[in-house]
């Protein structure tokens, strides 16, 4: 499986914060926010990873990122010229799926769980279809409602209703067999002039072939795109850090649990890192 993390956002929600740096660059408590969505798929056990970047800013990710090697994972990039929705993440990527499944996610959406790992594991695992999550929130009506029977099977999706059916709203996560390319391929743009994922969502449950999660409480999700939730996001992963003495979105911790670098090579970075608590976790492990 492939991965693809949106990170082409300008962040103008955040302005005058994202005028001089984009929007996954920006801090979150100790590690840029770029991070924690790149985590998601390396805890998914996918190593092949794209990340879509706003125009001319692909060499400022490369400076922190570079090819993936320190966290034995290979990253390209691609740029998206033109905000045209999520689904367009996946029409940019389509030479770098090929033929293989992926998983896309979005680059200020951040998640924790204690077995997280197993979780993403499991979707991923799917070989036919299309799995999702779903995630209950206080107000779902900025976000894609999924409406569940009594049997727990989801029916019906909704993009930011005016009049939720449900508290259930499907995260930035998603996880497809290779037939997302061709459904990516004919979608027509939207209202709003994008091509939208809950679209490409929408004509999986029509075929039957959507799978909706439903995340249990212990699960933490975040959505820093804005002022408030960036710093809520913040504090968020520092209490978990806190509280469980183990990093969110350690991209050096999560290579060694996967087998893809070794200890001395996690130590390495830390000797470098050693006058920061970063480093010293690295140090550590």
């Amino acid at each position: 499986m492939k991965g693809i993390v949106l990170a082409a956002g300008k962040g103008t929600r955040l302005y005058p914060m994202t005028k001089p740096v984009c929007k996954p660059l920006l801090p979150v408590y100790d590690k840029p926010l770029i991070y924690y969505p790149i985590a998601i798929l390396m805890q998914a056990g996918i190593s092949d990873i794209l990340i879509i970047v706003p125009p001319d800013e692909t060499a400022t990710f490369r400076a922190l990122l570079g090819d993936g090697s320190q966290y034995g994972v290979r990253i390209e990039y691609a740029e998206q010229p033109v905000p045209r929705g999520i689904a367009d993440a996946l029409l940019i990527g389509r030479e770098f799926v090929g033929e293989d499944k992926v998983c896309l996610v979005l680059g200020d959406n951040i998640f924790y769980a204690k077995d997280l790992g197993k979780t993403l594991k499991q979707a991923a695992d799917v070989d036919h279809g299309a799995t999702v999550f779903g995630y209950w929130v206080e107000d779902p009506r900025p976000f894609g409602v999924v409406e569940f029977d009594k049997d727990g099977k989801a029916i019906s999706i909704e993009e930011k209703p005016r009049y939720p059916k449900s508290n259930y709203i499907v995260p930035g996560l998603y996880f497809y067999d290779n037939q997302v390319m061709g459904i990516a391929g004919n979608l027509k743009p939207s209202a709003r002039g994008e091509l939208e994922i809950t679209d490409v969502n929408l004509e999986y449950l029509r075929r039957g072939e959507l799978k909706v999660m439903p995340l249990a409480k212990d699960f933490t999700w975040l959505d820093a795109g804005t002022a408030d939730s960036l710093i809520d996001a913040g504090q968020t992963i520092r209490k978990i850090q806190d509280e469980t003495g183990r990093y969110v979105g350690c991209l050096e911790e999560l290579a060694l649990n996967e087998g893809w670098v070794t200890e001395d090579h996690v130590h390495a970075i830390g000797d470098e890192l050693n006058m920061t608590l970063y480093g010293q976790y690295l140090q550590c492990l």
